[in-house]
C-alpha cells in the first residue's frame, strides 16, 4: 500500500491527548467516506478497514456482476468482462470486492482529505474543551495573563486553553501584568463556530460566594450556608449567611477574629467593603440587618408591590444610604424590596420637588441619586461632600444651599 503522508500522520493524531483510539477511527472513517461520496456519489457499498496503530488503511468497493452492456450504475455494478479481469471465474449475479487505492482518489482529493481530517480532530478537541468548561461554570478558576488588550485580558491555563476576561468583568482597581496569575469564576461558556468562548469574571457575585467557600472552612464543609450575595464590584458587597447549627455564629465565623478570615477576600477584591449579615426569614428583621449600620425607628412593608418605607432619625439617614448610595441599593437587591427612606420629623421639612421652579429637574435628580430628597437632608451635608457625591459644581451647590436655607429662616 502507498506510503502516503496521510497514513504516516495517523500515529501523531493517535497520540493526541484529547482523543482516544476508537474516536480517532470513527473520525478517520467519516473523513474517508466523505471523500468517497464526492468521487463516486455514494459510499454505501464501500468497506473501510483502518489500523491507526500501524498506519494501515484499506478501502474495498463492493459491486454486483451484470452481463456485458447491462451496467446501469457504475458504482454498484460491474460488467462480466471487467469482473473477470479481477478474477477469471466470476459469474453474473456474484459480488465483487475490489480494493480502491488512495491514488485513485486523485492528488487534490488526498490533500483535501488531510485538511478535513485535521479540521475534524480540532473540532473534536474543541467539543471536549467546551464540555469540560461548561461543567465548570460558576466555579473558581485561575489562569495566566497572556495578552492585555484594551477591552479584555486574554488568559491561558496550564493546558493552553484560551480564556477571556472582558473589561466589564474586571474590578475597577484590577491591574495585571503579563505572566501574572488571575483568579475568577467561569461565568459562561459558548461555542462560537467550532471554537469555545470561555469568559472569566471577577465581578460576578458568584466569585465572592466561591471565595467564601475556599477561605472559610465552615462554608466549605456546609456548616454555614451563603444564602445571598450582592455586589457593586470593587466598592461594596453584602453577604447573607446562615447556619443550621445554633452553636455556630455564622457572621463571626466568616469574619474571624479582628477580620482575620475575611481580610484575604477583601484584598482579593481590591479592598471591596464586605458586610456579612445573618440571614433570617423574618422580612422586617432582614431588611433592618441589610441596612446596617443604620438604626431603624420603624418600617411599613408593602408585600404586594415589594416596597418598604423605612423611618430613621436624621443622623441615621446617611448611614442607611451609604457612600454614593451603595448601602441602600445593595440592601434593596439583597432583600428584594424597593426601600424608601423617610426621615423622622419630615413634616417640618420640604420636598426638593417643591423647588422645581428654582432648580432644574436634573439637579433634583442628582440629589435623589444619593438619597437626598428633602431640603433638610441636603442641608445636613457639607458642600464639599455634596460636590464629591454628585455631578454638581461647588458654585451650583452653594447657590442651592442658600435657597434652601432661606426656606427655614422665617
Amino acid at each position: 500500500m502507498e506510503n502516503l503522508a496521510l497514513i504516516e500522520s495517523f500515529s501523531e493524531f493517535k497520540d493526541d491527548k484529547m482523543i482516544d483510539r476508537v474516536t480517532l477511527m470513527a473520525i478517520l472513517e467519516d473523513v474517508f467516506r466523505s471523500a468517497l461520496k464526492r468521487k463516486y456519489g455514494d459510499d454505501d457499498n464501500f468497506d473501510i478497514i483502518i489500523n491507526p496503530d500501524k498506519g494501515d488503511l484499506e478501502i474495498w468497493r463492493n459491486r454486483v456482476v451484470v452481463a456485458d452492456g447491462e451496467v446501469e450504475e457504475d458504482n454498484s455494478e460491474i460488467s462480466l468482462t471487467e469482473a473477470r479481469k479481477i478474477e477469471p471465474d466470476y459469474e453474473v449475479g456474484e459480488d465483487v470486492a475490489e480494493e480502491v487505492k488512495l491514488v485513485q482518489l486523485g492528488r487534490r482529493a488526498i490533500l483535501a482529505l488531510r485538511q478535513n481530517l485535521i479540521a475534524k480532530i480540532h473540532e473534536h478537541d474543541n467539543t471536549n474543551i467546551y464540555k469540560h468548561f461548561k461543567e465548570l461554570e460558576g466555579e473558581l478558576y485561575s489562569a495566566e495573563v497572556h495578552h492585555i488588550r484594551h477591552r479584555a485580558i486574554i488568559l491561558l491555563d496550564d493546558e493552553g486553553n484560551e480564556i477571556i476576561m472582558p473589561k466589564d468583568r474586571q474590578i475597577s482597581s484590577d491591574f495585571f501584568r503579563k505572566g501574572e496569575n488571575v483568579r475568577g469564576v467561569i461565568e459562561s461558556v459558548e461555542l462560537r463556530g467550532n471554537k469555545p468562548n470561555i469568559i472569566l469574571s471577577r465581578t460576578s457575585p458568584k466569585f465572592l460566594e466561591k471565595l467564601f467557600e475556599q477561605e472559610i472552612p465552615e462554608v466549605f464543609d456546609g456548616l454555614i450556608t451563603v444564602k445571598a450575595v450582592v455586589r457593586e464590584p470593587g466598592e461594596k458587597a453584602k453577604v447573607a449567611v446562615d447556619s443550621y447549627d445554633d452553636r455556630i455564629d455564622p457572621v463571626g465565623a466568616c469574619v474571624g477574629v479582628k477580620g482575620s478570615r475575611i481580610h484575604g477576600i477583601v484584598r482579593e477584591l481590591g479592598n471591596e467593603n464586605i458586610d456579612v449579615i445573618n440571614y433570617t426569614t423574618n422580612t422586617q428583621l432582614f431588611i433592618a440587618r441589610a441596612l446596617s449600620p443604620a438604626k431603624i425607628v420603624s418600617m411599613e412593608i408593602n408585600e404586594e408591590d415589594k416596597k418598604v418605607e423605612v423611618r430613621l432619625n436624621p443622623e441615621e439617614v446617611s448611614k442607611a444610604i451609604g457612600r454614593r448610595g451603595h448601602n441602600i441599593r445593595l440592601a434593596g437587591k439583597l432583600t428584594g424590596y424597593d426601600i424608601d427612606v423617610i426621615r423622622e420629623g419630615a413634616e417640618e421639612d420640604v420636598e426638593l420637588t417643591e423647588f422645581s421652579d428654582e432648580f432644574e429637574d436634573w439637579v433634583i435628580a442628582e440629589f435623589k441619586k444619593i438619597g437626598l430628597d428633602t431640603a433638610k437632608s441636603v442641608l445636613e451635608h457639607d458642600i464639599d461632600d455634596l460636590a464629591k457625591r454628585t455631578d454638581l459644581e461647588v458654585e451650583t451647590i452653594e447657590e442651592i444651599v442658600n435657597i434652601l436655607k432661606s426656606e427655614f429662616e422665617d
